[in-house]
C-alpha cells in the first residue's frame, strides 16, 4: 500500500516537472512580449471574424493585443517582401496559404520557431520548412436543397457533366482567380491525367457561370440563383448557420489548400510573435476557428459538419508566375471561347 503511495506521488511529480518547461516559456514570453509593447503585428488572408474571434481569446489569456492587416495571399506576400527588402519590415507574423509562403520562404524571411504547441499536430501536417499547416482550405461542390434534393443532387465531380447540370453550376473564372486554376490543373491527384484533361474540357463546353472567385459562388447558391457551386465546402455550414439550406457533395478525396504560421526574422515583437503561435496552434484557438466551420489539423479537432472527419485532403499544386501564365492562356481558349 505504502509502496503504491509512494510511485503515485513520484508519478504526479515527475509529471509536473515534465510540464514545467512549457509553462514556464509560454509565461516567460508573455512578459518579455510585455516588454516589446504588448503587441504582435500579423499580416494574413485569414478571414477577419475569424481573426478576430482568436485574437479576442489571445487578449484574454495573454493580456496582448494583435494588430492585423488583411488582404489577398498575393497582397500579404507583395507588402511584407516589399518591407523586408527595404530594411523596415513592420510585421512579426505571416499567416496565409502555402504558394505566397514558400515564396516568402524562399527569400529568406522566416526565423526557424519550434512551438511547443506544434506536437499536437499530425506529422504529416508539419512541413520541414514552414512547421504545421494549421489548416486545409477545402475545394468541392455545395449545392441548395432546396432546389435540388439529395435524389436529384450531383454525387461526383463527372457529375457535373451531366446534362441536367448544365447552365446549373457557378464557378469562379480560371483565368482571373488563381486557386481555381490551380484547383483544375491539380484535379489530375484525385481522378487520373487522362480524366482530369477530359473534366476539363467538358466542364468549359458546358458553359459554367463564371464568377470572380470562390465567395461569390457560394453566395449564387445561397440564394438560390444558381443551384451548384464549386467553391470552399465549408460554406456549407457557414451559410448553412443563417438558414441557407445548403449541403456538399460527399468525395473519397478533395483538393485544396495549405495554410501557415511563421514568424520574421527581423520581428519588431520576436517574443509576442511567439507566443501568439504558440496560442494560435493551441486547443483554444484551433477548437475557435472549427467551430466557425474550419478544417483545422490539430489532432482531434474537427468542424460542425457532417463527414467533416472523413473528409481526405490532397494538397494542391505550387505554380510559379510563368506556370501560371501558361494555365491562363489554355483557360482562356477553354472558358471564353
Amino acid at each position: 500500500m505504502l509502496r503504491n503511495i509512494f510511485y503515485f506521488i513520484l508519478a504526479a511529480a515527475l509529471g509536473l516537472f515534465s510540464a514545467a518547461p512549457v509553462q514556464a516559456q509560454s509565461t516567460a514570453l508573455v512578459d518579455a512580449a510585455k516588454k516589446e509593447g504588448g503587441k504582435v503585428v500579423i499580416y494574413g488572408s485569414l478571414e477577419g471574424d475569424t481573426f478576430e474571434a482568436v485574437a479576442k481569446a489571445f487578449h484574454e489569456q495573454t493580456g496582448l493585443s494583435a494588430e492585423y492587416w488583411r488582404a489577398s495571399a498575393t497582397k500579404v506576400m507583395d507588402r511584407a517582401l516589399t518591407e523586408y527588402r527595404s530594411g523596415k519590415p513592420l510585421f512579426d507574423i505571416i499567416l496565409t496559404n502555402d504558394t505566397p509562403m514558400r515564396i516568402i520562404e524562399k527569400n529568406g524571411i522566416f526565423a526557424k520557431y519550434d512551438s511547443p504547441s506544434a506536437k499536437e499536430f499530425p506529422q504529416s501536417a508539419i512541413d520541414p520548412q514552414l512547421g504545421p499547416r494549421y489548416r486545409n482550405v477545402i475545394i468541392g461542390v455545395i449545392y441548395n436543397k432546396d432546389l435540388l434534393p439529395a435524389a436529384r443532387a450531383p454525387k461526383s465531380l463527372e457529375d457535373l457533366l451531366k446534362p441536367q447540370y448544365q447552365g446549373k453550376i457557378v464557378m469562379p473564372d480560371p483565368t482571373e482567380h488563381t486557386t481555381t486554376a490551380q484547383w483544375l490543373a491539380s484535379l489530375y491527384k484525385i481522378m487520373g491525367k487522362e480524366q482530369a484533361s477530359d473534366f476539363t474540357k467538358k466542364l468549359a463546353a458546358a458553359h459554367p457561370i463564371l464568377v470572380q472567385s470562390l465567395l461569390p459562388a457560394a453566395e449564387r447558391v445561397t440564394t438560390g440563383e444558381t443551384p451548384i457551386a464549386v467553391t470552399y465546402i465549408k460554406y456549407a455550414y457557414i451559410f448553412g448557420q443563417k438558414g441557407a439550406p445548403l449541403d456538399y457533395v460527399r468525395m473519397d478525396k478533395y483538393l485544396g489548400e495549405g495554410h501557415y504560421v511563421d514568424l520574421s526574422n527581423k520581428a519588431p515583437h520576436p517574443s509576442a510573435g511567439k507566443a501568439f503561435i504558440d496560442f494560435f496552434l493551441g486547443q483554444k484557438s484551433m477548437q475557435t476557428m472549427a467551430k466557425m466551420g474550419e478544417f483545422v489539423n490539430r489532432k482531434g479537432v474537427y468542424p460542425p459538419l457532417p463527414g467533416a472527419d472523413k473528409i481526405q485532403f490532397v494538397a494542391l499544386d505550387s505554380f510559379d508566375k510563368s506556370q501560371f501564365q501558361a494555365l491562363d492562356k489554355e483557360y482562356a481558349q477553354l472558358f471564353h471561347r
